[in-house]
């Protein structure tokens, strides 16, 4: 897991220092992808996840902690299940091998 969070940071490594070129291009919206997910959240109609209720006049809402504590925990847990099942195939082909 720390293999494929350490990849998503990197990920954002660019960003750093293009960040008018980097974001814009598809590697940016697959590093922004978390963080977008809370507004899909709040679309699925789970309560209390933007501030203000998602009501935010012409601007986009910042997430609650409640939202971030959600989407951050949300995509640790994929990573994890993500983690499982490659080293559940890698243990899969070495018992396959001998």
């Amino acid at each position: 897991m720390i293999v494929i969070v350490t990849g998503y940071l990197l990920l954002w490594l660019p960003a750093i220092f293009w960040p008018d070129y980097y974001l814009d291009s598809p590697f940016g919206l697959i590093a922004a992808m978390p963080y977008l997910s809370i507004y899909l959240f709040h679309a699925a109609g789970i309560p209390g996840l933007l501030q203000n209720n998602g009501a935010c006049g012409w601007g986009w809402c910042s997430p609650t902690l409640f939202g971030w504590v959600l989407m951050i925990s949300f995509w640790l847990l994929l990573a994890w299940i993500l983690a499982r099942l490659i080293t559940g195939l890698i243990a899969k082909s070495r018992s396959w091998s001998r």
